[in-house]
């Protein structure tokens, strides 16, 4: 059960953030509304927040999920792969510290984006991917093992379609990933039940299991309804505009 997450309000410039989608550009005072229902979505299934405020030095700053990796034994600060947003691990160190004192961390050359890890139980899916390298996959490997965990890893750099691991997969308990097609078919996930999520609703397979619940992108019907018939209960949000900038439902937020 999750007890705990911290969140980063979005700033102005969110718009000048990373992104490779072409959706247009992103309406600020609707992020905010969005984000807010999210927020709020956490605190209804249990969960206590830390806010952080906005940071306009990193536009991408309120997809704080880049920047660690937390389990249930301890967190390892990542090591983003993108030049611009080198920065926000040391911005959210102190956040993160008052919970965990002592946070070991990537280092160089590895680079690693918390949105390429998928947590599975006590075994991680380490995502290859055009922000996350081998090395950092590898130094990540030895700090799970440290805390008791076992990982593999699952290349998406041939698909096009995906920036992170999670934009393709999620975990969410009772054995179950939800994956989109395109992935479903990989050996790693052969010992799971599958929620097969096809191309025109891809981006909803990056959900959320929180506690009781299960948040979900909207305009995604055939996954919500796949998930109600697995007996998930699925939080619908409205998630348009850090779509357009390449976040989904994971990345806003980390829990613990």
């Amino acid at each position: 059960m999750f007890k705990r997450a911290v969140v980063r309000t979005p700033g102005s410039n969110f718009d000048a953030g990373l992104t490779t989608a072409s959706l247009g550009r992103p309406e600020f005072a609707k992020v905010l509304e969005q984000h807010a229902r999210y927020c709020a979505a956490l605190e209804a299934c249990g969960l206590e927040l830390t806010f952080l405020e906005a940071d306009l030095r990193y536009p991408d700053s309120t997809f704080v999920e880049d920047t660690a990796v937390i389990t249930e034994r301890g967190a390892i600060l990542m090591r983003p792969g993108a030049e611009s947003r080198a920065g926000e691990v040391q911005a959210i160190r102190p956040a993160l510290a008052k919970f965990f004192p002592e946070m070991p961390a990537i280092q160089a050359p590895g680079t690693l984006d918390g949105g390429d890890i998928c947590e599975a139980g006590n075994h991680y899916f380490l995502g290859l991917s055009h922000r996350t390298n081998e090395e950092g996959a590898r130094q990540l490997a030895g700090h799970l093992a440290a805390l008791g965990y076992t990982s593999s890893i699952v290349d998406v750099r041939p698909m096009a379609s995906l920036l992170h691991l999670k934009s393709g997969i999620s975990h969410i308990g009772e054995n179950t990933l939800v994956v989109m097609e395109e992935m479903a078919g990989n050996p790693e996930f052969s010992r799971f039940d599958l929620i097969r999520v096809n191309e025109q609703e891809s981006y909803g397979a990056n959900c959320v299991r929180v506690n009781e619940r299960v948040l979900v992108a909207e305009d995604f019907p055939r996954l919500t309804a796949a998930l109600r018939d697995r007996e998930f209960d699925p939080l619908v949000l409205d998630m348009s505009e850090f779509r357009k900038m390449d976040g989904g439902l994971s990345c806003l937020s980390l829990r613990f």
